[in-house]
């Protein structure tokens, strides 16, 4: 990898630096019609000029509770997840929300108690985490059921067992009830939206009443009060700490007058130490202002910390304008900063550190369970399936032009949904039809599957130039290789799995990638080939593949592991910077950045699921403008689970344009696939005498 310092080079013009400046201080400044907002100290305005030419942080390392707490969670956070999974396997259980359970309390060593051990050990760590990410007023619980008297878990009382009541089964694990599991998931999905709006609105009701930005706070909230007096010669008045340390009486306070002559009750009553109204109304003031210049101390802190020198705070303040977030940061920067200084802490105002992709287990891959108290980042917390789905669905709901909007949806909803969309599949166009399609070549069916037909092409990214890098990043996980399956439900609970009569999903995918780079051949002559990237656990680089060397360099392909995109994006990601690191620099902490002259990278993903860290790539690919990916997703004919991941796809590609994607389940058509993810890829439509002149063996000049 190059030298940071070697390859610094000015990411953006000057004129563009300053329409993002004016863009960052929008809302953050003094605006009569915004409430007077005052503008955020000079340390945290964007720097002037151009960034600087080397990194005076290499060796910077900020740390603060939630940052410590998270290094501790992470240590056994994956195994923790892998024992779940292995143990509902282990039992037949297929719903991630279930843990298996025994119908008795008493210990023994059968696995289910072996993991209750292990979760039980864990509450310590637990405890630590709650209270760093809670907010003033919150209680931490867990799901101790030995803490019946005194436990604070709301869903203890209000969420049915899936497991129902009175199960006997002498000895042996329980086995969840369909009807009960229904319920449960009604009860928590009710649940969750009343306490979260309850946590929303009692964070909200605890900001300071105070613009802590004001350097003068205590002066203009005591010139605000209006205490009844009058003044005379005898004139009493409260007196501040400011007095009573010596240090003068405060303009503010000098002007609040109390009645003269007080009374023998009332002289009484100061013996003893009891204040006068006029004097807990100072007293309080004072107190609420000695909070606020507290937690405006606590943010600069956090801020300085976080973000050292110019180019850290250049590149975190162009994060937070590509995501579209400026505003929004600004206004809690301002008006909620207890909300901000937590969101702050978390780093959800910065792009994601190069280093995680690489973990097991990371602040963004932290499981959230709100029957059993591990919680998120956010006041409303409840209902996301871990710390990235939340981070990645605050963004959306938060970024400009997304106003009351709540693009998450419950379970119930997403298997409603999934269902719909499941039913709008029709047969494929005709004209696509091929003998030579991997279902006909295997024999596994007569004709196609219903498909759900995409919605027609429109061109929101800059279409493809001469200049773009165009890469493929394929997914190797074990599921490639499995005989294809579908579950099969009663109600929202999955009790089996069918077979379903289609090619294995590695097969599909062998034979677009062989389409697509044929087409992309004829359409750019880059006859050397695309750079074929594969993930699982971990990334491997193939090489460059053309229609000559596709099946031998399919030898290198090895199948099996789960499914860690991010692995496989940081590899992409240095691959393309190595090929254009003259025109990019690296940060030690949040890796390359792109400038106005490298070249967009044009990525085809290949997954046949949901991978494990989708969410946080989803999160990683919305603060970048120098990248177009164009995912196919391939799905088991009558799956849910494929239709509840295309939708979600379809949300992201909804809200970022830097996103698209085609999905295809059960037999295939190929060539149908191949001209839409072209379509996408290149970012045109593509007419179909185009695409079938582009479907032509390359022209190889030897």
């Amino acid at each position: 990898m190059p030298d940071a310092k070697s390859n610094m080079t000015q990411p953006q013009s000057q004129s563009v630096r300053s329409d993002m400046d004016s863009k960052h201080n929008h809302g953050a400044v003094v605006d009569a019609k915004n409430g007077g907002m005052s503008a955020p100290p000079p340390s945290y305005a964007p720097p002037a000029g151009p960034p600087p030419t080397s990194y005076v942080a290499n060796g910077h390392r900020h740390t603060n509770k939630v940052v410590e707490v998270a290094h501790i969670r992470a240590r056994d956070e994956q195994e923790m997840q892998q024992a779940l999974q292995t143990l509902q396997y282990q039992y037949g259980i297929y719903n991630s929300d279930i843990e298996p359970e025994h119908d008795t309390d008493y210990p023994c060593s059968c696995a289910i108690h072996q993991y209750k051990y292990r979760k039980w050990n864990r509450y310590g760590v637990q405890e630590m985490w709650s209270k760093a990410v809670m907010y003033p007023g919150e209680k931490s619980y867990n799901d101790n059921q030995n803490q019946t008297m005194f436990s604070n878990n709301p869903y203890r009382m209000r969420v049915v067992s899936p497991y129902g009541y009175g199960q006997m089964n002498w000895g042996g694990p329980g086995r969840p009830i369909a009807g009960y599991h229904a319920q449960a998931i009604h009860q928590s999905i009710t649940l969750n939206n009343s306490l979260n709006k309850e946590a929303q609105a009692n964070i909200d009701g605890r900001e300071p009443k105070l613009n802590i930005w004001d350097e003068k706070v205590l002066e203009t909230a005591m010139a605000n009060m209006n205490v009844n007096g009058k003044k005379g010669n005898d004139e009493k008045r409260p007196v501040s700490r400011s007095e009573e340390k010596g240090q003068g009486p405060n303009p503010a306070v000098a002007s609040i007058a109390v009645k003269p002559n007080a009374s023998r009750l009332s002289s009484f009553r100061k013996s003893i130490g009891i204040k006068t109204s006029d004097e807990r109304a100072v007293a309080k003031v004072e107190k609420a202002a000695d909070k606020g210049m507290g937690l405006r101390d606590e943010i600069l802190a956090e801020e300085r910390g976080r973000w050292p020198d110019e180019q850290w705070r250049w590149i975190v303040m162009v994060y937070q304008d590509k995501v579209g977030m400026t505003n929004k940061i600004a206004h809690l920067r301002a008006h909620q900063p207890t909300q901000y200084l937590h969101l702050l802490r978390a780093g959800y105002f910065e792009p994601i550190p190069v280093a995680w992709a690489s973990q097991a287990s990371n602040p963004l891959k932290f499981s959230i369970e709100a029957s059993s108290g591990w919680r998120g980042i956010t006041p409303a917390w409840r209902g996301y399936e871990d710390t990235a789905e939340e981070r990645l669905y605050w963004v959306l709901n938060h970024r400009e032009g997304s106003v009351g909007m709540r693009l998450k949806p419950d379970f119930i909803s997403e298997m409603n949904m999934a269902r719909a969309r499941m039913a709008t599949a029709v047969e494929p166009p005709p004209i696509y039809s091929s003998s030579d399609d991997t279902c006909h070549l295997q024999h596994t069916s007569e004709g196609y599957s219903k498909q759900v037909m995409p919605a027609p092409f429109h061109a929101f990214d800059r279409p493809e130039t001469s200049t773009d890098d165009t890469m493929i990043l394929l997914d190797v996980s074990g599921s490639m290789d499995f005989d294809p399956v579908r579950p099969v439900y009663d109600q929202y609970m999955i009790t089996r799995w069918m077979r379903s009569t289609q090619p294995k999903n590695k097969d599909v995918a062998k034979a677009i990638i062989r389409r697509f780079t044929d087409a992309m051949a004829n359409h750019d002559h880059q006859f050397t080939g695309y750079d074929l990237t594969t993930f699982s656990d971990r990334a491997t680089f193939i090489g460059s593949v053309n229609h000559r060397n596709l099946n031998d360099m399919w030898k290198g392909v090895r199948l099996g592991g789960g499914t860690r995109v991010m692995t496989g994006w940081q590899k992409v990601k240095e691959r393309h910077f190595q090929k254009h690191s003259e025109s990019a620099t690296y940060h030690p902490i949040y890796g390359w950045q792109a400038g106005p002259e490298t070249p967009m990278l044009r990525l085809l993903l290949l997954l046949d699921g949901e991978a494990t860290d989708m969410d946080e790539f989803e999160l990683d690919i919305l603060g970048l403008s120098w990248a177009h990916v164009t995912i196919f997703l391939i799905g088991v004919d009558g799956c849910p689970h494929h239709h509840r991941h295309a939708n979600e796809l379809q949300r992201i590609s909804d809200v970022n344009h830097h996103v698209s994607f085609v999905d295809a389940q059960g037999n295939t058509p190929e060539r149908f696939v191949t001209h839409e993810l072209l379509k996408r890829h290149l970012g045109y439509d593509i007419p179909m005498q185009e695409f079938t002149q582009m479907e032509e063996l390359p022209a190889y000049e030897e």
